[in-house]
Order: C-alpha cells, then structure tokens, then sequence
C-alpha cells in the first residue's frame, strides 16, 4: 500500500489512535458531558463513525462518476438525532473499524487514476479520492484533541 497517493496506513492508524486516546476512561466519562451544547467521548465517536460513512459514501461516488454534488451532513443533527450519548464506545469503534478494514481493501484495488478521479463537494469545491482519504485522517486528529480535551474537562470536576 506504500504506493498509494492518500496515506492508507495513517488511515488505518486512527482506530489504533481514538483506542490509545479513550484508554481508561469509564462508562461515566466516556458520556459526561462539559456541557449540554457539548459533545461528550461516545458522541464524538458517533460523530466520527458518522463522518466515516459519509467520507465512504463520497469516494464510492466519485469512483462512479456520478457527477452528483458530494452530500454535506448536519454533524450535530446526526449525533442527537441517533441519541449518539446512549451507545457503547466500543460499538461505534468496532464498526468505525469495520469500515477501515473495507475501504481499505477498496483503496488497494484502485489505480493511481482512481485516485485523482473527483467530485464536487456542498461548497463547490473538487475533492479528490486520495484528498478524501487525507482529509477524513486528518479530521480524525482534530477529534483526537477534542477527546483530550473533554478528558481535561472531566478531570477538574
């Protein structure tokens, strides 16, 4: 996979990364919440589980050219609206995981032309494959340092 243009094994690396980053915590501060407005642990899970099925759902649309707008999703809307807060932390990771492990077979299959193919996202903007995957980790990292922040949070209660 080291001839890929998107880092596939940093890819694969955030399960690895968002399990060293909840490791310890308890039922209780995986859902405690600093605040109502705020996301707690579990919910930022959900939301990257979430976000990982919208990423995958995007790339098999630009691999089928279907020239269709790249859907958007109402991050917020999503988590409330499945009650993000009342699953289990290793449930979201587990098919967080899933879905690694599939694209990741996908991604070995494509051709460096697959991997410049793109679409137009909500904003306008062309996103390719390989900026899809790239993109997708590097959110990850932004929650990574959400998680440890709500773990900060938590611990000056």
């Amino acid at each position: 996979m080291s001839n890929q243009p998107a880092d596939v094994q940093g890819y694969l690396n955030t399960h690895d990364q968002l399990q060293e980053a909840i490791k310890g915590l308890d039922a209780t501060q995986l859902k405690w919440k600093e605040t109502p407005e705020k996301w707690s642990v579990t919910e930022v899970l959900t939301h990257l589980a979430d976000h990982n099925i919208v990423v995958s759902f995007r790339i098999r649309d630009i691999l089928a050219d279907t020239k269709a707008t790249l859907p958007a999703f109402s991050q917020d809307l999503w988590v409330s609206g499945q009650q993000g807060n009342q699953g289990d932390a290793s449930d979201v990771l587990a098919l967080f995981k899933a879905l690694l492990v599939y694209n990741s077979l996908l991604f070995g299959r494509l051709s460096e032309a697959d991997w410049g193919k793109s679409g137009i996202n909500f904003k306008g903007d062309a996103v390719s494959v390989a900026a899809a995957v790239e993109g997708f980790t590097n959110h990850v990292q932004r929650h990574i340092g959400q998680i440890g922040r709500i773990k900060e949070a938590y611990s000056k209660i």
